[in-house]
């Protein structure tokens, strides 16, 4: 279907140009007011998500800057998604933003649209619609949150959440005085301030060229990012007259230059479902493994957490941002892609410095390590693709074998894993199953929830290897391998594993395997039973399930995704 534009829908000459008019008007704009580009300004403010809190001051800027270059601004609210208020995982309804997003920015008269979103279901359902409706479209990230301090330590929200229970179920820590550090974990509102989902996101869209150089790490309650807003309420308008479509930014090459900026960021491993599903609604694809081989061809830069020692909000912004991460990485990015500015990545570079603080955004000659964040393993455990984020791991654990331990209940892994009498070592191997896209449903971020045993850590032990076919927030740490694809719920070879099945990572060598023949596996799936969802027989959560793709193909509606 055609999009709709500001033309189109006055019908010049018809009663619909009437109608509207009187319409506008009875909210008092003017006749003169109508003439304009009229741009959409999709904003996902809701009391529901501290992350975006303040974008109705956002909004408000974005209009100034809208007005001042000769725009008519109008506002639409759209949903807002916090994982932490919902009672499923907000994946699912990643997907619903999207469609939302989609049908308003196509069906209203809007010439130009202006996206405000910050969190990391938000800023990916807004780009999957941007790609299918491909009017002049521009970003404004909502910015990450200041650090928390308690007594002196700065604390940052959820990798710090993980490390300060896993302290209390290991004893160190009473319930009170862990829970005295809860008002001391977010510094204000924005973006969790760690290289999480949410700031990844902000930073690929910057890396790709769909926000403004400089506005993806600026923090969301400082003047610079008002200033941003305004410059982004400008800056599309000129956009409507450039007719710079998000096609023309949105390509192979914008995506590759993202990936490669998000493992020198040391980035969430979440980004590759939300980019595989944005890439399929623009129409093209790149395989798993083109990940994998940007990682290993790219040095991790960025000393932030989960990985590192500083907060996203305040030190990475202030040590250079996004800017001083692709001049440092100038070399090896695709310099011709078009960006926002209306200028190539190239050109906007030579405005660009190199990093301030090279503690936070260290030089390629000196790199946190020598390869990117992440890293793809196949074998005939995940046929299609799993992710470890090699940046939050152990070295040993990437290479190794040991026995399964295998679990088809969380609640049921954390009470064995939290036993002090349970008999675990650090060879096992934990496998937590039935909580992929369709099994949970939704891939809810349960890689977080499989603690570190009081056992293993009183021996000074910290880190043991995790299997599972759900996903894990990107403020978490650890080896944990990911999105193990198929899913066990669609009888993914996960489902055949036992206890006592000896599995075999060896990282360098992408691979992820059980120590089983392929003959065995079959014969173990013939009996597999998937999970039953009685509960859920109506409503989005049912259209999940029956059309969710699986996470190599970014976990989008089979109807919705794009072909290529």
């Amino acid at each position: 279907m055609k999009n709709n534009t500001s033309q189109s829908w006055k019908h010049p000459g018809n009663r619909q140009e009437l109608l509207r008019s009187a319409l506008l008007q009875a909210m008092g704009y003017t006749s003169a007011d109508i003439e304009k580009p009229i741009i959409g300004i999709l904003n996902t403010w809701g009391e529901t998500n501290p992350g975006h809190l303040h974008f109705r001051n956002l909004a408000e800027a974005v209009k100034r800057g809208v007005w001042a270059a000769g725009g008519f601004p109008l506002e639409v609210n759209c949903l807002s998604i916090c994982e932490v208020f919902f009672d499923v995982s907000s994946l699912i309804y990643r997907n619903l933003l999207a469609m939302e997003t989609e049908e308003l920015a196509a069906r209203h008269p809007f010439d130009g649209i202006v996206l405000i979103g910050g969190c990391d279901k938000s800023v990916p359902a807004q780009l999957m619609a941007a790609a299918t409706v491909n009017k002049p479209t521009i970003f404004l990230p909502g910015g990450a949150m200041l650090p928390g301090n308690y007594r002196g330590e700065t604390l940052c929200c959820g990798t710090d959440t993980f490390k300060l229970y896993n302290r209390y179920i290991s004893g160190e820590l009473t319930w009170q005085q862990m829970m005295a550090r809860a008002g001391c974990l977010y510094g204000s509102v924005g973006a969790c301030p760690i290289m999480g989902t949410a700031n990844t996101c902000q930073t690929a869209v910057e890396a790709m060229g769909l926000a403004l150089p400089g506005s993806a790490s600026s923090l969301g309650v400082s003047a610079e990012k008002a200033r941003q807003a305004e410059m982004t309420g400008r800056r599309i308008v000129e956009m409507v007259a450039e007719d710079l479509t998000v096609d023309k930014i949105l390509t192979p090459d914008s995506i590759r230059n993202a990936i490669r900026v998000i493992m020198a960021c040391g980035g969430s491993t979440n980004l590759l479902i939300h980019l595989k599903a944005i890439m399929h609604r623009a129409g093209f694809d790149l395989d798993l493994m083109e990940f994998d081989a940007i990682s290993n061809d790219t040095p991790l830069l960025v000393n932030v957490k989960p990985h590192g020692n500083h907060p996203v909000g305040e030190a990475f912004h202030h040590a250079g941002g996004v800017p001083a991460v692709m001049k440092e990485l100038e070399g090896k990015l695709h310099l011709s892609c078009m960006t926002v500015t209306g200028r190539t990545v190239g050109e906007n570079l030579q405005d660009a410095g190199f990093a301030y603080d090279r503690d936070v955004i260290r030089s390629l000659a000196n790199p946190l390590m020598p390869t990117g964040g992440m890293c793809i393993l196949k074998g005939n455990l995940a046929p299609n693709g799993a992710v470890i984020k090699r940046s939050a791991a152990t070295e040993r654990l990437l290479h190794h074998r040991g026995r399964a331990k295998v679990f088809d209940d969380l609640a049921a892994a954390e009470k064995w894993l939290a036993d002090p009498a349970s008999p675990v070592d650090e060879d096992m191997v934990v496998v937590l199953r039935g909580y992929g896209p369709k099994g949970a449903p939704g891939m809810p971020e349960f890689g977080n929830y499989l603690p570190v045993p009081p056992a293993l850590h009183k021996k000074g032990i910290d880190d043991y290897l995790r299997i599972t076919d759900s996903r894990m927030s990107g403020g978490c740490f650890g080896s944990i391998i990911l999105h193990v694809s198929p899913e066990a719920q669609v009888g993914g070879p996960l489902a055949a594993v036992r206890d006592g099945d000896i599995i075999h990572v060896e990282a360098d060598e992408n691979l992820l395997e059980v120590e089983l023949s392929e003959a065995e596996i079959a014969s173990r799936l013939k009996d597999f039973v998937p999970r039953e969802h009685a509960d859920i027989q109506r409503g989005f959560l049912k259209n999940f399930i029956d059309h969710v793709q699986q996470a190599d193909e970014g976990c989008d509606l089979d109807y919705l995704a794009g072909s290529f």
